[in-house]
């Protein structure tokens, strides 16, 4: 039963709470609650260490000389595919915040005694996945359009990029291959996360209920979803500095965005 427990949650019966309508200024709401979580607890820091030594990783293997030029856009709009799960620390910060508790940064931790654990994991593992098939799947839309005479540098592959055919040819059908990945993950997992770190519900149950709350709310969560788009992009521009600040506060709004969706209490 500790298999079905994963998936269904403690009672084995799958948790369909009820789902709110909302509107854009409810998104809006959102985002500003999620900034001001952020100016309460600063957590920019935290996310300089992570960001950065990925990047480091990424450049380390660009200056060797290997093949992985056409990998860095996939690699910065993947952040979009992962960042709901390595936001789960922020969740319970505003979680804590909003009970009234205290939102030291070591109660980020307390995730990890979560009876949701299991079921964090699973949804956290299928982003993963997600992400490695976005990778592997830019990576061969890349090779099949750059068949032959590919660009060795940075700056070749950019000018070759915007100024050939092939070029557009690839941001055209990359951009709509990505934004297939962007939406399944944005629809699977929009409130996921805190769900489980709200209510012992297994991922199955967290996962429907994110599928349920996107097609109930089609123009919000469309909306939440550019906002999301524009942000990282945004954040990615000043070498990847400006995510230290986006990447907390959409988590933060996350959160209550969570709250705002879905209902409080089980559902059938």
């Amino acid at each position: 039963m500790t298999d079905f427990h994963v998936f269904a949650g403690a009672e084995h019966t799958l948790d369909r709470p009820l789902i709110r309508r909302i509107t854009l200024s409810d998104v809006g709401e959102a985002l500003r609650k999620g900034v001001d979580d952020f100016r309460d607890k600063p957590s920019h820091i935290v996310f300089l260490a992570l960001i950065y030594p990925i990047m480091g990783v990424v450049l380390a293997r660009w200056s060797s000389g290997e093949d992985t030029l056409q990998l860095i856009y996939p690699l910065m709009s993947g952040f979009a595919l992962i960042g709901p799960f390595a936001a789960i620390g922020l969740y319970e910060i505003s979680r804590r915040r909003e009970l009234g508790m205290d939102t030291s940064w070591r109660h980020a931790l307390d995730i990890r005694r979560s009876p949701s654990i299991p079921g964090i994991a699973v949804v956290g593992l299928m982003l993963a996945a997600l992400f490695v098939a976005w990778l592997l799947t830019a990576d061969a839309i890349y090779r099949a359009v750059y068949l032959t005479e590919r660009p060795t540098t940075v700056t070749g592959l950019l000018a070759d990029v915007f100024s050939t055919s092939r070029g557009w040819t690839l941001i055209l059908i990359g951009n709509a291959v990505g934004f297939l990945f962007a939406a399944a993950a944005l629809v699977l997992t929009l409130v996921a996360f805190p769900m489980l770190l709200d209510r012992d519900c297994g991922a199955v149950a967290a996962i429907e209920t994110s599928v349920r709350a996107a097609l109930a709310n089609p123009v919000p969560v469309a909306g939440w979803g550019l906002i999301v788009a524009v942000a990282l992009v945004l954040g990615s521009l000043p070498l990847f500095a400006g995510l230290a600040v986006v990447m907390p506060v959409l988590g933060h709004s996350t959160w209550h965005l969570y709250r705002a969706l879905v209902a409080p209490g089980r559902g059938r």
